[in-house]
């Protein structure tokens, strides 16, 4: 009897590799992971090892196919999506330029701030419908140009990481339309712009940009070279699937509802997606931020706005916690800590304080772009308590999806939620009350993975379209509704235009701030 087929997502995260297997018809049958890390460098650069993320996920695939066993051999597809923006080049015979730069990197603030004020950025946002920030390709091609040239000048192809693995999958340098267009080209033809490149100053690296595949139509086969090395059967089609953002709201659900439906993802990044039926249905705000992306469809789109940390926020307050026990001699495990943050956020004090959660050394991207942004509390009092802090970061990261879903075309109907701050009630009830929405959480563990494989299904011809797999893929995953509280929902509303009040004050503050740590790093280089 022929064994069922069976489809692969790889996910390469920023610091996670994952290989997850599925049915066709959308059941999570096996998975296998492994962490990879990435070095910081001086100027706020964030660096990845191209050679270690590849080898991280030959392993995840040969631990997968090994769980697998005789099963693999039904491999009908692998699908391939991944960590976006970031810089990962290689020369005229497919090696590493030196290390990717991530996302993270922050070496293009000041670059990009310049570009944000200026004339060009209106131009540039009303074509890819996305505002520029220190952490896309264009911005550190800039950053590039101006301080290594010589990286440039020895490079053939700039991907980004999922391209990077499809290049050593298949031999074939290419990018998907989403990293495509929401960089370099026009949401409206989901190619790249000519007009959108020059714009930037970057008519001479345009030679690095690869050809666009859609991987809903094409595929390539895995080279012979891999299929040994990782068990997969040889020749199996390899789809390039979209950029982890889009792939992670295909897999929630995003596509296939009803329009105006949202998706959150709450990982260590904050994602705020609304689903939009057609670019002429692109809302454009007026502070020239967020993204713009095509979906796998014909014609829709997600519009949405992303912070740069999300539970980041909560790693931190959480770490000071771990490392003054530490201090003290009491040794606790992290997750231990957070297992019971749930039951002690529900019994603190409402807003006692407003937090702005900008925790990242990038500063923030949405639903505005400033490097220079960090994360502050306002209100702080002598009754407060480490549970009400804590209580007003997981209010902060509520506030802060609110400021990011009205920055995108507004509030959807109903929220899905993903990422690891889905899992706590207090999060839950306080993102539905500060929205006003029902918040559903998605039943699936890897949902990046299962887009990429969603479009893989598509590809290979089980279903038709994105919309009839989404139909069976997301049928009985989602968890029933988390309502807003008619208490806190109030109470919400008004701290919530107090939150946007505060944060509309402090860019000048946080431009005099950087100015003195600016100061300060040079006097101790000095001393």
């Amino acid at each position: 009897m022929t064994a069922a087929p069976i489809l692969i997502g790889i996910d390469a995260g920023t610091s996670v590799m994952k290989s997850v297997a599925f049915t066709t018809d959308g059941e999570q049958i096996a998975v296998a992971s492994r962490k990879n890390a990435y070095v910081c460098v001086a100027d706020g650069g964030v660096e990845q090892d191209m050679a270690t993320t590849w080898a991280d996920a030959v392993a995840t695939l040969q631990d997968l196919t090994a769980q697998l066993g005789d099963r693999a051999a039904a491999i009908a597809a692998v699908a391939i999506t991944g960590q976006g923006d970031g810089t990962w080049l290689i020369d005229a015979d497919g090696k590493p330029v030196g290390p990717a730069w991530l996302w993270l990197d922050a070496r293009g603030g000041r670059i990009a701030r310049e570009f944000a004020a200026s004339d060009r950025h209106q131009t540039h946002y009303e074509r890819t419908g996305t505002g520029i920030n220190t952490c896309q390709q264009s911005v550190q091609m800039l950053v590039m140009k101006q301080r290594h040239p010589e990286r440039l000048a020895r490079a053939a192809t700039a991907f980004h990481c999922k391209d990077w693995l499809y290049f050593n999958m298949t031999g074939v340098r290419a990018t998907d339309p989403s990293e495509a267009s929401f960089t370099f080209g026009d949401f409206r033809t989901r190619r790249y712009s000519d007009a959108v490149i020059e714009n930037l100053g970057l008519e001479g690296e345009a030679r690095l940009l690869p050809p666009v595949v859609d991987g809903r139509t094409t595929s390539h086969p895995l080279v012979r070279s891999v299929a040994d090395a990782t068990g997969l059967p040889s020749g199996v089609p390899v789809v390039l699937g979209y950029v982890d953002i889009v792939a992670t709201g295909v897999g929630s659900g995003l596509v296939g509802e009803t329009p105006g439906t949202g998706c959150s993802v709450l990982g260590s990044t904050g994602v705020h997606m609304r689903h939009v039926r057609s670019a002429d249905a692109v809302t454009l705000n007026d502070m020239r931020s967020g993204y713009v992306m095509p979906l796998p469809a014909e014609n829709d789109l997600v519009q949405f706005q992303s912070n740069m940390a999300a539970t980041l926020n909560i790693d931190w307050i959480v770490g000071l916690a771990w490392e003054f026990l530490k201090s003290e001699g009491v040794e606790r495990d992290r997750g231990q800590l957070m297992a019971h943050l749930d039951d002690r956020v529900l019994a603190a004090e409402p807003v006692s304080a407003i937090y702005h959660p900008y925790i990242s050394e990038a500063g923030e991207r949405g639903p505005f772009m400033e490097p220079l942004a960090r994360a502050q509390f306002t209100g702080l009092h002598f009754g407060a308590s480490f549970d009400d802090l804590m209580r007003a970061v997981f209010e902060g990261l509520a506030f802060a999806a609110r400021d990011c879903f009205e920055g995108a075309g507004g509030v959807p109907h109903e929220i899905k939620l993903t990422g690891g701050a889905a899992r706590s009630r207090a999060m839950r009830l306080f993102l539905a009350s500060v929205l006003g929405c029902p918040v559903r959480t998605v039943e699936r563990e890897e949902a990046g993975a299962a887009g990429a494989a969603m479009i893989a299904a598509v590809s290979c011809g089980v279903f038709a379209s994105i919309e009839d797999c989404t139909t069976v893929w997301t049928r009985d995953r989602f968890s029933e509704p988390t309502l807003p509280d008619p208490d806190l929902a109030p109470l919400y509303d008004s701290a919530f235009g107090l939150y946007r009040e505060i944060r509309e004050q402090l860019p000048p503050i946080w431009s005099r701030l950087g100015a003195i740590r600016n100061l300060a790093r040079e006097t101790r280089r000095s001393a």
